[in-house]
This record gives structure tokens, sequence and C-alpha cells, in this order.
């Protein structure tokens, strides 16, 4: 059926937005990134503090252009963390969507975001992949604290972050009397907190910060010239660390969850960090283009993991934790989204107080 063509209406229930559609032709809904929505415009319109005008998105890859394939690697021995000759195994792979956000599970598992298809997949320890949550309006991001509550970045129109488990609802969406889309850009990656708030970092037209919504849902914004990406809490939820393209910026985490002294951790020439996750002793795992790059709880860089691809997003899982799942996303010679979930086997374990 031909779709019509209406104006955008905005209703306001409980703290959600609700749109109308957009001309027929134009992106929109679920799958689309907020900045990308064809009714972006008209919603952030109405914000009391608009975000600045957007640059030029980069061009996309242009249709049967060769895609970079899978490079040979060596792993190298890391002292503690990884023995020499170890190879990355695929555990799952899918066509035509992304994969991101991935935390591991004490029965083995690990569960990644999907954009495309607003679902969350939970896939096995044999590979096996079933939806565990749906409709999850473009959920970029997964976290899942100490106790057991799972949350998840939206990154869709009216982006926002939810809590998925162990009930689903709403924890925050606001920021200063403004719906987050009017911050500008795209919510990004998240660290859920045991107090029931949650980090997050969004990459927004005026820079990038990190955000900490309360688990009352009030959402305050930290940093000063960053670029951030991906954002882990350390084992005792003292320091959050965030990645900051060459350079990972560290945080003291205060009581009620503020943030303060904003440092410089550690800086890693020619690798552009991209997520992030931690071992038991403290250790920060950083993927990027290169592979997964191993820095010391002292800030000091151990090496690197490489990888066939570059990887997005980083987890310890299996039974006893001593297993490294990556994720790859790529476009193919068609310039369709691809995703991979690869394994490593390590001697270092991962931290057993939370998912991730």
């Amino acid at each position: 059926m031909k779709a019509k063509t209406i104006g955008i209406i905005s209703i306001f229930v409980c703290g959600i937005v609700v749109f109308g559609q957009a001309p027929q032709g134009q992106r929109q809904g679920p799958g689309v990134q907020a900045p990308n929505d064809a009714r972006y415009a008209s919603v952030i319109a109405m914000c009391k503090n608009p975000p600045p005008q957007r640059g030029a998105a980069p061009a996309a890859a242009p249709r049967g252009a060769a895609p970079a394939g899978p490079v040979e690697y060596n792993v190298t021995a890391i002292p503690g963390v990884i023995a020499a000759g170890q190879k990355w195994k695929t555990v799952w792979e899918t066509a035509g969507n992304n994969a991101d956000g991935i935390i591991g599970l004490d029965d083995g598992s690990v569960m990644v975001a999907q954009n495309d298809n607003s679902a969350v997949m939970k896939i096995d320890k044999n590979g096996k992949a079933t939806v565990a949550y749906s409709d999850t309006n473009t959920g970029g991001a997964l976290s899942m604290n100490s106790k057991g509550a799972l949350f998840i970045v939206q990154r869709g129109l009216n982006a926002a972050v939810w809590q998925l488990a162990p009930q689903r609802k709403l924890l925050a969406n606001m920021i200063m009397g403004d719906f987050l889309d009017c911050v500008g850009g795209t919510i990004n990656d998240i660290s859920a907190d045991s107090k029931g708030g949650a980090y997050f970092t969004m990459g927004d037209f005026n820079g990038g910060y990190v955000y900490y919504a309360s688990p009352a849902g009030v959402i305050t914004r930290y940093g000063q010239n960053l670029s951030t990406n991906g954002v882990i809490l350390s084992a005792d939820e003292k320091t959050l660390y965030v990645t900051n393209n060459a350079t990972m910026v560290a945080f003291s985490v205060q009581a009620d969850g503020s943030l303060t002294n904003q440092r410089d951790f550690v800086t890693i020439t020619g690798f552009r960090e991209d997520g992030s996750t931690i071992d038991s002793t403290g250790r920060i795992y950083i993927t990027g283009g290169a592979g997964v790059q191993v820095v010391g709880a002292d800030g000091k860089s151990l090496g690197l993991i490489p990888t066939p691809r570059g990887v997005i997003s980083a987890a310890f899982g299996g039974t006893d934790k001593k297993t490294l799942f990556a994720v790859i996303s790529y476009r193919d010679a068609n310039n369709a989204q691809n995703a991979q979930v690869i394994s490593i086997s390590m001697i270092a374990q991962g931290f057993k107080g939370r998912a991730k």
C-alpha cells in the first residue's frame, strides 16, 4: 500500500514521545539511528536547547567496492594474559545486520544488541542464536550490573536508556528538561553500576561527553575535550574508564555516582579506541581496528591481541570466564552490513562480579 504523507505529530505520554509518519521514501523508525531519521529535524526543532547544525555525514562505501578482507595475524604471548599462537574462532555470524555491546553470561552464552532489527540476540556456547528481547528501538549496547539488572541504550529517535531485566522499564531519556535527542548525535556505549544507574557515552554535535543516568532517571553530563566511545567501570566501581580516540581517560566515581578528576589513563599511538572490558586483576581490554589492546591497572600498555578484522566490542565469557569474545562489524562488496562474534582462549580471567 502506498504510504500517505502526513505531518510530524508529537505526543508526550509518561515521558515517551510518539512520532507520526514521514514522507514516503525517507528512512525512519526502528533500525535507524536518531540523527539519520527523517523526522529528526522536526523533533529537535521543539528542543529548548537544540543541538548545533550537524556536519556532513561521511560518504558511504560505493556499492561494488571490495571490502577489506580478513588479514593474517600472529598472537604473541602477553604474560598472565594470553599464550602465544592462540587463534580466534568464529562463534556466530549474520549477514544484513550488525551487532554491538556484547556481554558474557554465566552459562557460557553471550548477548549482543542489533541495530537494524532492534533485537537482542542470545548466542549459546554452541553458536545457536535466539532472540532474547525484541522491539528495542535500535538497541545498540548492553550492560548487566552486579545484581543482574540488564540495561540497553536505544539509538533510535527518542534515544534512551532502558532496563530490560528483571523488568522492562525506562530508566532515563531526558536531560535538563529536554529529551535526549536534543543533545544531538548518537547514544553509544553503556556501563551499569550496582546502584541501578548507568554511565553512557554519546557522540554529540558539541563533542563527546560521558553521562550518568541515576537510579532516579536524572541524567548529568561530565567531561571536557573528549571524543567518547567505550565506557567501563572498574571492578570496585571507584573508577570509570572512557575511550577517547587514541587516549583512554579515567574519572573518579563518587558515592552518589558523580564523576570527578578527569585524567589521561593511557595513550596508544596509532590505535583508535572503541569498546572496552576488564579482567579479574583490573587489566583493561580496548577494542579497535588492529585488535584488542591490553592495558594494566597501572595504565601501562601490555600488548596487542591482533584480530582478523577490526573489532568494536569485547567481553569475557565462558563458564570459567577465560574466553574473550569480540564483535566484528563490516560491510561487504554490496555495502551490506555484516557481523561476527569471535572468541579466543585466555590465561586471564574476566571479572566474575558482573557480566562485563
